[in-house]
């Protein structure tokens, strides 16, 4: 399928974010697809997603929450951006509400057939959308962040959940995830758990050179942060995983829609 991109501008939290907007070629409407990048920040791997959601058929926008800065290489100036964030749920929210905004303003949306895919800070930032009551049929979220494992929260959430993380991964436990999902499982959520075996946090992020551009094998360099590592296998086994989340949705929304014709 052929895909238009363009790079959308707005401002909030005092910074002006440059999100990643892709789109199927043609009038729509198409579903739609919030994704939300790692601490840090919308590099190229978030963006080649949101190409590759276009491809399957959705209309995706990659927000942006460090307004246009990258943090590779430099984790100290990353934690200050991001735990003040993680810290403040209405400003996350704030962050959150601005990007969907544009994304529904977006021409050949349908507001009805919305999914949210986040990871690390940004997995955070889709659930507190969520939580605020965004009516997201699907939700991915890979080494989130994870709030409080309060079910009182989810109540009134009618999202499918899948949560992903590594078995080695020391910033989102496996625990931590399946506490989380015990909590959605209270609320009378739909949920699923993915542990990749052998896999650390970020397992999805290729290797970089310290200036960030891809490093070659041979000149391969460590990850800059303990309990990092990319894992090929695993980050193909999960993007498929987030991939059959959104088709299985909305083709039991296509049904229903058929049925009750």
């Amino acid at each position: 399928m052929m895909i238009a991109t363009r790079e959308v501008t707005y401002d909030i939290d005092g910074l002006s974010m440059v999100a990643h907007l892709a789109r199927p070629d043609g009038e729509g409407p198409w579903p739609a697809v919030l994704l939300g990048h790692d601490g840090v920040g919308l590099d190229d791997y978030q963006r080649h997603r949101a190409d590759e959601l276009a491809a399957h058929g959705y209309l995706a926008l990659a927000m942006d929450y460090h307004g246009g800065e990258i943090f590779f290489g430099r984790p100290d100036a990353m934690l200050a951006r991001c735990l003040p964030l993680l810290a403040d749920g209405e400003r996350m929210q704030a962050i959150g509400r601005a990007a969907l905004d544009v994304l529904l303003a977006t021409p050949g949306v349908d507001p009805d057939r919305l999914a949210a895919l986040g990871y690390g800070t940004g997995g955070r930032i889709v659930l507190e959308l969520a939580r605020t009551g965004v009516p997201f049929k699907a939700i991915a979220v890979v080494h989130p962040a994870l709030p409080d494992a309060n079910a009182d929260d989810w109540i009134d959430v009618t999202s499918t959940f899948l949560l992903c993380t590594g078995s080695e991964d020391p910033l989102c436990t496996p625990e931590q995830v399946l506490t989380f999902g015990r909590a959605l499982q209270a609320a009378g959520m739909d949920w699923r758990v993915n542990i990749y075996g052998g896999a650390k946090h970020a397992f999805w992020a290729r290797p970089r050179n310290s200036d960030g551009s891809p490093a070659t094998r041979a000149s391969r360099t460590e990850a800059t942060v303990p309990g990092v590592g990319y894992h090929p296998e695993n980050s193909v086994r999960a993007w498929q995983a987030v991939l059959d989340l959104f088709g299985e949705t909305f083709q039991t929304l296509r049904e229903r829609a058929s049925l009750a014709e």
